[in-house]
């Protein structure tokens, strides 16, 4: 196949001529013919990559669009020129400006903010901060006068002939106002209830959703106000609410019910104070209709059921086994055991099928286990079995396989939920022996319930036995034959469980020697398959997690490089992440190995009780023999300098630490989640060149640069450090190097903050800064007047770390050229160098007083100081 790369070249002629038609723009604005230098720029920006460049260009066209009130425009091409630089003053303040007059006054005010943390003393700064800051405060004491804001939605959704999408704009506010006490009170008492019942007539999704979740707000925490609204709208409706078959709108209606279920309850643990007592009259009353309804609701759709079995799994069960009542766990078994094994059982290919979701039958099953473990005694648990027998058994129907499917599939579902209760339905009679006959059938969905069923029945070893000596032979058929993908990879799983039955005694191997190997190939053959779909290829996980247990498999897999990338590339799928971790414990021998005593070991020979067995090669750390490797597709093997031996930390740091910390940075995600995300990167971009790469790849460098403008004290703080630790890689140090950006200046300023800590981190980064670049050494002393004034207050400080960190800057000045070490010389800084360096080194001050005596030699190399003795 011939493969054409289109490289985009920009030959120098171009770059001149968007130089040239930068100018020519420049000439129009002096003229104000804002719409010809607006072309003019657009123009340029298309013949050009330089970053300076298209900066410039991004932000002179947004000048012209705040002249021609195209203000929209205007925001947009500053913030390109600001993605570009993130301390780009003047891009900031265009944006800013552009914004105030698009009415987004906090985002305004948070850009003009960085323009005054760059340059305190411009005036012009400082009073746009004053102005918005009171027009913000103005504008929220409109927007959050409750009563006000309350009349107007109900104006609004009142009004008939009010436009639909400001119909859908108030009742989305009528959301927030549901959370304030004070607001959700107002909507109960001007008839809000009735009204929000008129919104969900409608059923207009965003109406409905903004009536719900109002509802929810309105009972959150209030006993008096949930009882009411449960009256008023009354259960039956709720439960038509949640069986519609939008996901949202289902799960919002569930939130609303187990809103009102913690509110009657006193689960929400709020306080219920005067009045509000005396409304309850007996909130006890209404709890009892839940566990009556929701039974019900197993007949409705998929959604509305999925959600019928979380309210279930959340609130029948104790959560305190001292509580002696479980008679809600009785009354559903009672009346609701038949369905809910109803569901477990549902076959999705038989056209009778109930309408389910891809969680239904595992939230059934995890229903099943709860209600069984809530039993408190042998009779009720013989109770709940003898349910589950004789539904069974009255599944079992030698004229209708379609019956028989179904009690298996049930089967297979308890064995998912209570497994005791599971594994004593597989001793029925005939279950088995239907299992294995239905591996035997014709009809694919027959087949793919029975291995399926196998795989849940083989964990314990005594069915695995069983199995191995009835079934697997069946298994072998089915996946030679099969083309069916759903089956063939199910019946390899099956296989590899099988094989491992035996866990980590090598005694007790169930197939012969070689065979969990092959089975392990045909794994890693699936896994690594990329034209295979990724729901199919973590099927090969499952198998994995299972096969790692021995040890030849797990030798093979820390070396298939290949096979590991493509297992870590599944990983965005959550569902794997059990079988992936289940595998990377296996592989590093990370389970917990039981204390073997010589003592009893003899005891068990004596009396002839099996004694587990060792693999040959468990002794020797299956850990240790991992490859390094980047995650990355297609890269090379890493030469990383990480003290680990493994391959697996430096693995999950690439891809599992390293992705999600950068998505945590975000304005969006409350300050602790941002400064968490920003220790972790500081962490990890002090360990190698190879993850600060990694860091840059992932585009967080912006919003690294972003949060050390921030007031809040620890998060610039946070990012303050990790950019010290990111400075040592050149491809950041280039970033500091290019004309246009104040990078520097925000480092040289933040040396100068009153936080020891940010000094300190601040001062690091600058100290490797000019260490790495005399040019860097020379654009110091031009971003600030400040400058020298802050290198004597770090030279000078309290904290030692600091003040050797100015010291080593100042050295790092002195070295760079001696012109410029003649502007210190001339300066106080000469004073405090030398009575630093007068200084006794001891153990705490030696690495200061050295570095301040280095730099008097290069003062005394240059002349311009003597040696005194």
């Amino acid at each position: 196949m011939l493969i054409i790369i289109v490289i985009h070249y920009f030959p120098p002629q171009q770059k001149e001529d968007a130089v040239r038609l930068k100018e020519e723009g420049n000439k129009y604005f002096e003229s104000q013919n804002y719409e010809e230098a607006s072309r003019s720029y657009s123009q340029a920006l298309k013949l050009t990559k330089d970053k300076t460049l298209l900066a410039t260009l991004y932000r002179n066209r947004a000048a012209c669009g705040l002249k021609m009130e195209s203000y929209i425009q205007a925001a947009s091409d500053a913030s390109k020129a600001i993605d570009i630089n993130a301390s780009d003053i003047k891009a900031l303040f265009r944006r800013c400006q552009a914004l105030e007059q698009l009415g987004k006054l906090d985002q305004a005010f948070k850009d003009v903010q960085r323009c005054a943390t760059l340059e305190p003393k411009n005036r012009n700064f400082q009073e746009t901060l004053r102005r918005l800051n009171s027009s913000i405060q103005e504008k929220l004491h409109v927007q959050f006068s409750t009563d006000s804001r309350v009349q107007k939605m109900f104006e609004i959704l009142l009004d008939e002939n009010s436009e639909t999408e400001k119909r859908e704009k108030a009742a989305n506010n009528l959301i927030v106002l549901g959370r304030e006490d004070a607001g959700a009170e107002r909507i109960f008492q001007n008839n809000g209830v009735a009204l929000l019942l008129q919104l969900l007539d409608t059923k207009k999704p965003e109406l409905v959703l903004a009536a719900v979740r109002t509802l929810s707000g309105m009972c959150n925490g209030h006993q008096a106000r949930a009882m009411a609204i449960l009256h008023l709208i009354q259960m039956d409706r709720i439960c038509g609410w949640m069986a519609v078959e939008e996901e949202e709108i289902s799960l919002a209606v569930c939130g609303l019910l187990q809103t009102i279920i913690d509110a009657l309850s006193g689960e929400d643990k709020r306080e219920h104070r005067g009045k509000e007592e005396a409304l309850v009259l007996d909130p006890a009353q209404s709890l009892p209709q839940l566990p009556l309804l929701l039974p019900q609701l197993i007949r409705v759709s998929g959604q509305g059921r999925d959600q019928a079995l979380n309210l279930l799994n959340k609130n029948i069960p104790r959560k305190d086994l001292a509580i002696h009542d479980n008679s809600p766990t009785i009354y559903v078994i009672e009346n609701g055991l038949r369905k809910i094994l109803k569901v477990v059982g549902q076959v999705p290919e038989q056209p009778s099928c109930l309408p389910l979701t891809d969680n239904t039958r595992m939230l059934a099953s995890i229903l099943l286990n709860k209600l069984y473990d809530d039993l408190r005694c042998d009779p009720e648990r013989d109770h709940f079995r003898k349910i589950c027998e004789e539904y069974i058994t009255g599944k079992f129907d030698p004229q209708n396989m379609d019956k028989n499917v179904h009690a298996i599939q049930t089967v297979s579902g308890v064995l998912q939920g209570p497994f005791d209760l599971g594994n004593q339905l597989l001793g029925m009679k005939g279950v088995m022996e239907m299992m294995v006959a239905l591996c035997g059938s014709d009809r694919e969905q027959d087949q793919l319930v029975a291995v399926e069923a196998l795989i849940h029945a083989s964990t314990k070893l005594s069915r695995a036995t069983f199995i191995i000596t009835n079934g697997v032979s069946l298994l072998k058929e089915i996946y030679k034959t099969t083309k069916n993908e759903k089956i063939k990879i199910r019946t390899l799983v099956g296989l590899c469980k099988l094989g491992s039955a035996g866990g980590t005694d090598y005694g007790l191997r169930q197939f012969a020697e070689g065979s969990t190997e092959k089975l392990a190939k045909q794994c890693r053959k699936w896994l690594c398959n990329a034209n295979i779909d990724a729901r199919t290829r973590r099927w090969a996980v499952e198998g994995l997690a299972y096969l790692t247990l021995d040890a030849d498999v797990k030798d093979d897999f820390v070396q298939d490089i290949p096979a590991l990338q493509a297992m870590f590339q599944l990983t965005s799928d959550k569902t794997i992440l059990y079988s992936v971790a289940t595998t990377l414990v296996n592989c590093t021998n990370s389970y917990d190995v039981k204390e073997v005593i010589p003592e009893l070991v003899q005891l068990a020979k004596f009396s002839k009780q099996h004694v587990p067995e060792e693999h040959p090669k468990v002794s020797a750390h299956i850990a240790r023999k991992c490859p390094r490797t980047d995650l990355n597709p297609g890269s090379p093997a890493s030469n990383s300098h990480s003290p680990s031996t493994s391959a697996f930390p430096c693995l999950l740091q690439v891809y599992e630490v390293v992705r999600p910390l950068v998505r945590l940075l975000d304005t969006q995600r409350d300050g602790l989640q941002n400064y968490e995300a920003l220790l972790g990167l500081t962490n990890l971009s002090g360990r190698s060149d190879k993850l600060r790469q990694k860091i840059i790849k992932e585009k967080a460098l912006p919003d690294i640069e972003n949060y050390m403008f921030e007031n809040h004290d620890q998060l610039r703080q946070a990012a303050t450090e990790c950019m010290c630790n990111m400075v040592v890689n050149k491809e950041v140090q280039e970033r500091f190097l290019a004309d246009g950006n104040d990078r520097l200046k925000l480092v040289v300023l933040l040396c100068g903050e009153d936080d020891d800590k940010v000094q300190n981190a601040a001062a690091g980064a600058l100290a490797m800064l000019t260490a790495a670049h005399k040019k860097l050494c020379h654009k110091m002393t031009q971003v600030t007047p400040q400058w020298l004034e802050i290198l004597q207050r770090l030279c000078l400080h309290d904290r030692l770390s600091v003040q050797h960190r100015g010291i080593v800057i100042a050295y790092n000045l002195l070295a760079a050229d001696q012109e410029l070490g003649k502007k210190l010389v001339e300066s106080e800084l000469l004073e405090i160098l030398t009575f630093v360096g007068k200084q006794e080194p001891d153990e705490k001050r030696k690495q200061v007083v050295e570095a301040a005596r280095d730099c008097l030699i290069k003062c005394m190399d240059y002349g311009f100081i003597k040696p005194f003795s």
